[in-house]
């Protein structure tokens, strides 16, 4: 049964509060290692490893942002399986695979549509978006990264996926 909308208040929140200290991101860390040890192992495996370590880093906070923002929608997220993980995971690059635009933003389209966590979803696509200034993430990165990221908003909302 898919949770509660999480709303941008939702996610503004967990940011705050996970950049409040690094205390708060430690044991942020930790309980998300512990309350979703599925989740938390699939950002350490081998696909993971093409990405900077700047890139790993961010991808971490922002996965830490997600499910941070469950629980203070006090909707701690479903607790994800392999299965559910792996078939997300498919879904959603197939769905890339689907898009023939050449910008990342209007790629994003598909996913969008009829999506129960959009403001997670706007969350992800705003964090990935070109900064000038300070760009952590690489153009080579940027869909691999929202894939993971979605992967893990379909796992913690208990979003069925069909293709």
């Amino acid at each position: 049964m898919p949770l509660s909308f999480i709303s941008e208040q939702h996610i503004e929140e967990a940011a705050m509060g996970l950049n409040a200290s690094e205390t708060a991101l430690e044991q942020a860390m930790a309980a998300f290692q512990e309350q979703q040890p599925i989740l938390f192992s699939y950002f350490f495996t081998e696909n993971f490893q093409a990405f900077t370590e700047e890139e790993k880093e961010y991808i971490l906070y922002l996965v830490l942002v997600i499910w941070e923002a469950f629980r203070r929608a006090g909707a701690p997220g479903t607790k994800a399986t392999e299965q559910q993980l792996a078939a997300a995971e498919e879904y959603n690059w197939g769905l890339m695979e689907q898009s023939r635009a050449k910008d990342f933003h209007q790629r994003l389209g598909l996913f969008f549509q009829g999506y129960p966590q959009e403001d997670l979803l706007a969350f992800v696509e705003d964090a990935l978006a070109e900064d000038e200034e300070d760009d952590i993430v690489t153009p080579e990165g940027r869909e691999a990264i929202f894939i993971s990221l979605k992967t893990a908003i379909d796992c913690l909302a208990g979003i069925t996926l069909q293709g």
